[in-house]
C-alpha cells in the first residue's frame, strides 16, 4: 500500500502529473497525446515506446472484473506497463501475466483478500444473472475493503445514462435507453452513489455502447456540465486505455466522466 502522501500520478506515472499542456502518457500501447483543461478533450495517436521507463515506479492495480472484456483489456495493458495486476474474477480466469483470486466480490472476505498490498482498485464488474443488484452488492464490499485496508484510489465502470448523464446521450438512444436497460441502469445509479459517498478518491466512467472492435486510439471523455457530445460507443480497448490513463491523474479525482469514441 502506498505511504501517506503518496502521488500515484506523480509518481507511479511521473507524466500524468502536469495535466495544463499537451501529456503523454506511459503503456505497451502509442503514445497518445492529448488536451488537457482538467479533462480529456481528444487524442491523437503518435509514435509507440518502450513500456518501462526510467524513473516509473511499479505499482498494484487490483481489477474487479478483470477476467474479460474491458477489465481485461485494461489488466493485458497494466501488465505490460510493467505493473502488477491481481484480477478478481468468479470463474478464475485472468489474462496472461496476472494474479488471480477465484470468488465473487461481493464476499466481504474476497474483497479483503484482493485489497493486500493494492495501490489502485478499479472495478468493472457486470451484472449477474438472477442477482437484482450485482454491481452495487460488489461495490460496497469492495469499498467496505478498501476503507478498512486504507487503499484511497478506486476507479469505476459504470454507464451512460446512469446518474445525471442522459443528457449526455444522443438523442435518439435516450428513450432507448431508459427503457431497455432500466435494471442495469438502476443497478449503476445504486453503484454511483456508494461511490460518491465512500469518502474514497474516486472516479467514474461511463461509456456509451462498447465494442469488441479494434482499438482507435480515439475517444471522448467530458463530464456532463461539459458541452461535449458524446458518440454511440467506443472500443473495450479504446475505454480500457482512457482508464490506465484517469488511473493515475489526480486531476480526475471526484470526477463522473462520460466516454465515447
Amino acid at each position: 500500500m502506498l505511504s501517506p502522501g503518496y502521488s500515484l500520478s506523480q509518481r507511479a506515472f511521473p507524466a500524468l502529473s502536469q495535466r495544463t499542456d499537451i501529456t503523454r502518457f506511459r503503456t505497451n500501447q502509442p503514445h497518445v497525446s492529448f488536451a488537457v483543461d482538467h479533462l480529456v478533450q481528444s487524442i491523437e495517436c503518435s509514435e509507440a515506446s518502450p513500456a518501462v521507463h526510467e524513473n516509473e515506479v511499479s505499482v498494484k492495480i487490483t481489477i474487479v472484473g478483470g477476467s474479460k472484456g474491458t477489465g481485461a483489456e485494461l489488466a493485458s495493458l497494466a501488465h505490460g506497463a510493467g505493473h502488477e495486476v491481481t484480477v478478481v474474477s468468479r470463474t478464475g480466469r485472468a489474462p496472461e501475466g496476472a494474479g488471480v483470486i477465484t470468488g465473487d466480490a461481493a464476499d466481504p472476505a474476497i474483497a479483503a483478500a484482493a485489497m493486500a498490498g493494492a495501490d489502485a482498485v478499479v472495478i468493472t464488474v457486470g451484472g449477474a444473472k438472477g442477482v437484482p443488484l450485482q454491481r452495487t452488492a460488489v461495490t460496497r464490499s469492495v469499498i467496505g475493503a478498501m476503507q478498512e485496508a486504507g487503499v484511497s484510489r478506486i476507479l469505476v465502470q459504470s454507464s451512460l445514462g446512469a446518474g445525471d448523464s442522459a443528457s449526455q446521450l444522443p438523442g435518439p438512444l435516450r428513450l432507448i435507453t431508459r427503457v431497455l436497460l432500466a435494471k442495469p441502469l438502476s443497478d449503476h445509479n445504486e453503484q454511483e452513489s456508494l461511490v460518491k459517498g465512500s469518502g474514497l478518491d474516486w472516479t467514474i466512467v461511463r461509456p456509451t455502447g462498447l465494442t469488441n472492435k479494434p482499438a482507435t486510439g480515439n475517444w471522448r471523455a467530458f463530464e456532463v456540465e461539459s458541452d461535449g457530445k458524446l458518440q454511440g460507443s467506443i472500443p473495450r480497448g479504446d475505454l480500457a486505455a482512457l482508464m490506465f490513463d484517469i488511473l493515475g491523474d489526480d486531476s480526475a479525482i471526484g470526477k463522473a466522466l462520460g466516454v465515447s469514441g
